[in-house]
């Protein structure tokens, strides 16, 4: 039962610890829009998505007024686009446009699935699309992309990692005007969740309804806030005990508001990501989450065991609040997101290869980080191989983003703005690496794939 307490406390947390619902996400099945004609099978597209989303912004803002729950950004994925084009063929970048103009029609901040999953090799229409990428991020301004490249059960696709390295490069090349824009909304992947509905990464899986909301929510704020209330002599599990319970408050307050846009909307309710996503905002940080457990600073030994049990307090927390908890769920580590990040960044304590470390054991990978504008696409693609291999091995679902910095050298940044906010131009190892990712093929599936 609520008491004055409880309101209280959430009001605290919206207006002093920047509590918020990241995203509503409405998931839709484009498997009905396939056609031979790419013209009919854009023209569908256009009319299914903006029938079903066409009041999912209206009422994600009564929701927030109603209930005075900041909600940052309604969203959109779609079907893996790459499954449309093995039917229509033609030119990929057409549902792009068309993805675009359903963006804008319908008024949503992100809308994405300009997808294809490649773990095991390459179907009709997967190469087309992974080739179109760059050009479909530069001529639109809404959409996002992702490609899948490896799983647990697959491997490791090495002819999409080294393609994949010289297409995240080619993005940041065709929009260095836009601050390399292209790059930052293009996610790599490996073990790709059908139901994620936080951007870049978001598409629609083929096992899920027709139609479905999910619900992003955060809270670092929020969970600092909590920490920063404790003694500095607490013992970790009882450290451990407080974020779980700050994370089952934020997760009911997500599972609420998915389910009243669910009800408004007349579609299922899908799931709630409980992941703790950062915001350039002061305050709004994971690592200043961690520098609250007592690290001086984020990239301090300790950095990564400290990283992994608040990613599994988070998760613990969050299945006690919700039977539907589901895409990454954990903490997120983007570093032009999180000002804690930045902040380690220009101070040296944070580098690359520490932040691979975390990535084993936090929810996603090396997301928003920025390289010298020089790092070649065999570099990018070896940081994709290195992140999808700590995914498959593990079990778990990691991915890069990673922003080649055209014409910025190390130390420069490179200005986002909004909640992708601005990332220092990281110093990376360069050493060459050109024979290994020549060598494509494909890296097997380990041991622990044998499950079944």
């Amino acid at each position: 039962m609520l008491n004055i307490s409880n309101i209280l406390e959430t009001i605290k947390m919206i207006d002093e610890e920047d509590l918020d619902v990241r995203t509503i996400t409405m998931g839709i099945s484009l498997l009905d829009c396939a056609d031979s004609d790419i013209d009919k099978s854009c023209e569908k597209i256009f009319n299914k998505i903006t029938t079903k989303a066409k009041d999912l912004v209206a009422v994600g803002e009564q929701i927030e007024k109603e209930y005075g729950i900041p909600i940052i950004n309604k969203r959109i994925s779609v079907t893996p686009i790459s499954l449309l084009v093995a039917v229509s063929g033609g030119d990929p970048v057409k549902y792009a446009h068309t993805l675009e103009k359903c963006a804008q029609t319908v008024g949503v901040n992100f809308i994405g699935g300009f997808s294809a999953l490649v773990q095991k090799g390459c179907a009709a229409g997967d190469r087309e699309l992974m080739e179109s990428i760059p050009r479909a991020l530069a001529e639109t301004e809404h959409v996002c992309a992702s490609v899948n490249i490896g799983s647990t059960k697959a491997g490791i696709n090495m002819n999409a990692v080294e393609l994949m390295g010289r297409m995240v490069k080619e993005s940041a090349e065709l929009t260095k005007d836009r601050n390399c824009i292209g790059a930052a909304k293009l996610v790599v992947f490996c073990n790709a969740p059908e139901d994620n509905p936080f951007m870049a990464g978001a598409f629609h899986g083929i096992g899920e309804p027709d139609c479905v909301i999910h619900v992003g929510v955060s809270g670092p704020g929020v969970v600092r806030a909590a920490l920063a209330k404790a003694p500095k002599d607490l013992p970790m599990d009882e450290i451990a005990d407080i974020v779980k319970k700050t994370a089952f408050k934020i997760t009911r307050m997500g599972q609420m508001v998915g389910s009243i846009a669910s009800e408004r909307l007349g579609v299922p309710f899908g799931i709630v990501d409980l992941s703790l996503a950062p915001t350039p905002a002061v305050g709004d940080s994971v690592a200043y989450i961690l520098e609250e457990m007592g690290l001086e600073s984020c990239g301090a030994y300790g950095t990564t065991a400290c990283l992994a049990m608040l990613n599994d307090a988070v998760k613990k927390g969050g299945v006690m609040a919700s039977s539907s908890v589901g895409g990454l769920s954990g903490a997120f580590i983007p570093v032009s997101e999180d000002a804690g990040m930045i902040a380690a960044v220009r101070n040296g304590t944070l580098s690359l290869e520490k932040l691979e470390a975390m990535t084993a054991v936090c929810s996603v990978g090396l997301d928003m980080v920025v390289l010298p504008g020089d790092t070649t696409p065999e570099v990018i693609s070896g940081i994709i191989a290195d992140e999808a291999a700590i995914g498959m091995v593990n079990s778990k679902t990691t991915a890069v983003r990673a922003i080649p910095a055209i014409g910025k050298k190390i130390g420069d940044e490179l200005e986002f703005g909004g909640l992708l906010g601005s990332g220092p131009v990281m110093n990376i190892n360069q050493t060459p690496n050109n024979i290994m990712i020549h060598r494509k093929g494909k890296i097997p599936a380990p041991i622990q794939s044998l499950k079944n």
